[in-house]
């Protein structure tokens, strides 16, 4: 390791507090879908008193509806509510080195029920080594260790050889839209590091994610005369099989090689139902919404078409549904999946960084999941990875996140920064 490099991690451990600091103004701040501005401006302010000049990138639908990576959503987009995606690019002092991004996500998802927590969820504890806090993991730690990184070069009196662009987004909990938004406003670079909670790996494969909503039509009566009505609730139950049929089914049919080791990767969650308006109706309405996955490879549209077949099918079964079919809809995610080499250049060397610190190489890490990665794989310039904090529990209760690993995190960014970009004095 250089003279450089190891001022530049010294500078890194100056910021610890500052680090910790900033994940727990930003835990402190409930940031679900809708209810982002807060954090945003709370970003912003520490963004702007670090020296940098952070941009605000909405998420304009006008602009981004024929984007093949577009996801509808069924929220409007309001221009100046303070719903922005935060971009702050630091130039290069040199010209020697490769460009490079970190990437965040400020949503997270919501904490109820509350009283399944120990402590109030938006008010952050630090224990044992810990932080505790809805989105202390996911992803609030891995943007405070990011920022600092790069701000360890300036400490540490060295400049970057070709430009950083660090980027806070908002909507990876649900679509994607806000990665999305600043990728289509022209913010890429030759390689993106993502500090999502999955501890010191490096991320070469993430499965297609999509979301649905099946809604189906009853026949209501009295429940005295139930017997001549249709209960929307109760027809559900027969679609809901079915799909967990087809997701049986998905697991064990054209398994990637990665996911051979994987006894059950892709996964349906039911998340949302509701029907009905009254205990003694036979429902007339119901309705759920599923998350769905699948392998890299499988585009978005066949899926679609895939679960669009498997509702038809079931339906066909059932006397009313074959007269009344279920409607099914897409929303949010329509993310495929992707798989990249280990030794691709910048994830070889995000590897080496960690060895050179830690002191053994970092281990690969197939996802079950999907990230902000979806926008870059598929719309970039290709070379994206996820590093990141050791968390617990993200979106349950006690969500929480290993102090050491967040400065682990800073460490070897700080690192990787300083030999892919290249150090300047």
């Amino acid at each position: 390791m250089t003279p450089e490099e190891k001022a530049v991690l010294k500078a890194v451990d100056h910021y610890s507090d500052e680090i910790l600091n900033l994940t727990c103004k930003l835990v402190r701040e409930p940031s679900t879908l809708q209810n982002e501005a807060s954090v945003v401006t709370v970003m912003e302010n520490e963004l702007t008193s670090l020296g940098y000049s952070p941009v605000r990138i909405p998420i304009d639908p006008e602009k981004l509806e024929n984007h093949p990576g577009f996801a509808p959503v069924d929220w409007e987009y309001r221009k100046n509510d303070g719903r922005d995606n935060l971009v702050a690019v630091i130039k290069a002092a040199g010209s020697e080195g490769r460009s490079a991004l970190f990437n965040g996500h400020l949503d997270v998802v919501s904490p109820e029920p509350l009283s399944y927590w120990s402590s109030p969820p938006y008010e952050p504890v630090s224990q044992d080594g810990w932080i505790f806090g809805r989105g202390a993991g996911d992803m609030k730690s891995g943007i405070a260790a990011m920022v600092y990184a790069a701000k360890a070069v300036e400490r540490a009196g060295l400049g970057l050889g070709a430009d950083l662009t660090l980027e806070t987004v908002l909507e990876e909990e649900c679509c994607g839209n806000g990665a999305l938004a600043c990728l289509y406003a022209g913010y890429d670079a030759d390689a993106v590091l993502i500090p999502e909670p999955f501890g010191p790996t490096v991320l070469t494969s993430q499965v297609g994610v999509l979301w649905f909503r099946i809604e189906v039509s009853g026949k209501p009566r009295h429940v005295l005369e139930a017997g001549v009505g249709s209960n929307a609730i109760e027809k559900c139950f027969p679609l809901i099989q079915s799909l967990r049929n087809l997701e049986e089914e998905l697991n064990h049919s054209h398994v990637p090689e990665e996911y051979k080791d994987f006894s059950h990767p892709l996964n349906l969650n039911v998340g949302i139902i509701r029907g009905g308006d009254w205990p003694s109706t036979v429902a007339a309405f119901a309705g759920f919404d599923c998350r769905m996955s699948f392998f890299p490879g499988m585009s978005f549209d066949k899926i679609k078409e895939v679960i669009i077949r498997t509702i038809a099918k079931s339906a066909q079964k059932d006397p009313w549904l074959r007269l009344n079919p279920p409607r099914t809809t897409f929303f949010g995610f329509r993310s495929e999946g992707h798989t990249i080499s280990q030794d691709t250049p910048a994830l070889s060397m995000l590897s080496k960084c960690h060895k050179d610190i830690a002191g053994e190489p970092a281990d690969k890490y197939i996802a079950t999941c999907t990230t902000d990665l979806r926008a870059f794989m598929s719309f970039g310039k290709g070379q994206a990875t996820c590093f990141g904090p050791v968390a617990e529990r993200i979106h349950a209760e006690n969500e929480k996140v290993n102090i050491e690993s967040i400065i682990h995190t800073a460490r070897v960014y700080a690192l990787f920064l300083s030999r892919w970009c290249g150090l300047c004095s």
